[in-house]
């Protein structure tokens, strides 16, 4: 962090700060934007949102003053502006990626069409791109990794996101020589695969969040797609559908991610999970074949083995971002990406009966909730991805509460940029 610290300051003296877009300004969005008002050589240049007095909201919270914030929604306009050091608020998301003094646009809008539209469009300007839309990248993240690296610019999830979070104590772990075994996160609470916005509607109130994002949480969906996000870039799978998702302190961690035969629960290695009980951290379970480092790692209080754990006990969210924003504007790299392609998927199940003629609706909805399975399962049983789900498809089937969702139930609207998008991934990388 020193060499990020010591950079950015440089880039500051030499008038070369890094200029950002910011895509959705909710609680994300709003909290990058503060974040980033206080580290010299980066700027959140230009703020984007739908209702754009929530953009000038977010700049005037971070201490922006009401002068310098220029409202527009033209690029000519927008292009002056930012060259004149202001910053801009805007409504339309296309803006971002065609500003001529963006380097870099962060996506913190949740809706999986909107990141698919926004991450092509960064990537078709040369602008890099990070995503704070897991719920985008579980479903197109490796085509999408593909076409920014055919581009030359960088397609990366963000530091602070739990799967940003564990891809840190992955690199860590495989760069040092162990041999990771299982990597996860922890959860708030139990998985309530009933909740909706209705039944949580005044938590989220009170928590500053929209109600369907917190029945997201709730229901396990928001889980499931942020451990698809991890597997797709390690090439881990989840042991059994949806995981085991025990409840367990670190200490113990250790423990139950061991083979059963040694007497864990685990049907194999190299698996993805969560943990009820050590929310808001991450871990990571590894081992080594060489008796002196058993010997070493007993020594400095990391147990008695043959299994250890890493624990990284919590993860800032969007607090973080700036040091993706920097790694990918300086050194074009990503903090985590799919790399190993498409290897699991956040599956869609029926969250009550349903009928034929019945509209769907999305992620912390009244409709569906997701999990996660391995990609080949997935595709053997025509499971459909949860982020291809949304207001517009309908039912052409009766479903049982409980049920998977396949594409032959549906009807889909296929001009969606995420559902062309998820065609051709499956054509050309599945």
């Amino acid at each position: 962090m020193l060499s990020m610290n010591t950079r950015l300051k440089g880039l500051a003296k030499q008038n070369r700060d890094i200029k950002v877009a910011v895509v959705g300004t909710g609680k994300m969005g709003k909290g990058l934007v503060n974040q980033m008002s206080r580290i010299k050589g980066m700027i959140p240049a230009l703020v984007i949102n739908r209702n754009v007095g929530k953009a000038v909201n977010a700049l005037l919270s971070a201490g922006v003053g009401r002068e310098d914030i220029i409202i527009s929604n033209s690029l000519k306009e927008i292009n002056y502006s930012l060259e004149k050091g202001k910053y801009v608020a805007s409504e339309y998301m296309e803006l971002a990626t065609k500003a001529n003094t963006i380097d870099a646009v962060v996506d913190a809008t949740g809706v999986p069409d909107v990141g698919a539209r926004l991450s092509l469009e960064a990537i078709d300007n040369r602008k890099h791109i990070i995503m704070l839309n897991v719920e985008a990248d579980s479903v197109v993240g490796p085509i999408l990794y593909r076409k920014a690296k055919e581009a030359g610019v960088v397609y990366t999830g963000s530091a602070g996101d739990e799967p940003g979070a564990v891809m840190e104590l992955y690199d860590f772990a495989m760069g040092i020589g162990f041999e990771v075994l299982a990597i996860g996160k922890g959860k708030n609470n139990p998985i309530d695969l009933e909740a909706n916005p209705d039944i949580v509607g005044e938590k989220a109130l009170a928590s500053g969040l929209k109600p369907n994002m917190l029945a997201g949480f709730i229901d396990g969906t928001n889980t499931m797609i942020e451990m698809t996000c991890m597997a797709n870039a390690t090439g881990f799978i989840p042991d059994i559908r949806g995981g085991h998702g025990i409840e367990s302190n670190i200490d113990d961690l250790t423990k139950y991610f061991s083979l059963k035969e040694e007497g864990g629960l685990l049907n194999k290695y190299g698996i993805v999970d969560y943990v009820r009980g050590i929310a808001p951290g991450v871990f990571l379970i590894f081992t080594t074949k060489l008796e002196e480092i058993h010997k070493q790692l007993e020594y400095l209080n990391m147990g008695p083995g043959p299994n250890y754990c890493l624990y990284r006990p919590y993860h800032l969210t969007s607090l973080e971002t700036p040091i993706t924003i920097f790694d990918a504007c300086f050194y074009n790299e990503s903090s985590i990406a799919p790399v190993a392609g498409t290897v699991a998927e956040a599956i869609t199940i029926a969250k009550k009966d349903l009928k034929a003629g019945d509209k769907l609706d999305r992620i912390g909805g009244f409709t569906v909730y997701g999990s996660i399975e391995e990609y080949k399962v997935a595709k053997k049983e025509n499971l459909v991805p949860i982020g291809l789900i949304d207001e517009n498809t309908k039912l052409i089937k009766d479903v049982k509460k409980g049920e998977l969702i396949t594409y032959d139930m549906l009807e889909m609207d296929t001009e969606t940029t995420i559902y062309r998008l998820r065609k051709l991934q499956d054509k050309t990388m599945g």
